[in-house]
């Protein structure tokens, strides 16, 4: 699934759209939409300009002049394309004044929502990691009782963080996927907050992780995936120690780590 890196790779390679008519709009899958009748919902965004372009978390927000939102999740296979053929798994089409933009989507994990208030699936979300303050990170870890892993991937605590960047955060900050987050002390917590503000920079810089479908909306891969050093590693070496890297289930997750350098 695209996480934070990733979607905000597509959410900037669709900023040019900013300021283009929405001509027309085409809705040909039921299961992606999300509390609407198709052609209902083309009504509504037809005809308005988009006005803003900006992620949160992992989905990307489209903001509409004279009022109203589309939200875009991409699922685990969810496209953003500028232009091309549409094809059989091209759900939406967005007729611009300038240029097309399709959502693409083989496995229909994904979905789209318009509504005319700011969506309460954004009010809802926890923080950005990149914007959060150390002070009010550390503070809400003491207070979870609950395993550093399972809490990574709670989007009520941080928004737009799943396995790929949880196992990373965690290999670098040194602390294995099963530890308690109210028992993390000493330097652990700066150590973890530093780890997930690193690797999700360095990540966006390499334009996300193209594992299986993900390109932005250009069809360029990122290329992040060259630097992981745990996740999907399952029995090769450790770069730091050479054990091999083990994987256990966490909140029904895979999670991947070094038993040598993560320590509970």
């Amino acid at each position: 699934m695209p996480e934070l890196p990733e979607v905000e790779t597509v959410a900037r390679s669709i900023a040019p759209l900013v300021g283009r008519r929405i001509l027309a709009a085409e809705f040909r899958c039921l299961r992606v939409l999300r509390g609407g009748d198709p052609d209902r919902m083309a009504a509504r965004i037809q005809g308005r300009r988009i006005a803003a372009v900006k992620r949160y978390g992992k989905f990307i927000l489209l903001s509409l002049q004279g009022g109203g939102y589309l939200l875009i999740h991409l699922g685990m296979t969810g496209r953003l394309l500028l232009g091309g053929p549409s094809g059989k798994h091209t759900h939406a089409v967005l007729t611009l004044d300038r240029g097309v933009l399709l959502y693409d989507d083989s496995r229909q994990f994904g979905c789209l929502e318009f509504s005319e208030e700011f969506p309460e699936r954004v009010a809802k979300l926890g923080p950005e990691p990149l914007e959060v303050p150390y002070r009010d990170f550390a503070s809400a870890l003491r207070r979870r009782k609950t395993r550093i892993k399972a809490l990574l991937l709670n989007q009520a605590f941080v928004r737009g963080i799943g396995n790929i960047y949880a196992d990373e955060a965690l290999f670098r900050a040194g602390i294995h996927p099963l530890a308690m987050a109210s028992r993390l002390r000493g330097e652990r917590p700066r150590r973890l907050f530093d780890a997930i503000v690193a690797v999700l920079t360095e990540a966006i810089a390499a334009g996300g992780s193209s594992i299986s479908d993900y390109v932005d909306a250009q069809g360029r891969k990122g290329f992040f995936q060259l630097s992981h050093r745990v996740y999907q590693r399952t029995g090769e070496p450790c770069v730091t120690c050479h054990t091999p890297i083990h994987r256990v289930l966490v909140s029904q997750r895979s999670s991947h780590f070094c038993p040598k350098c993560q320590k509970r």
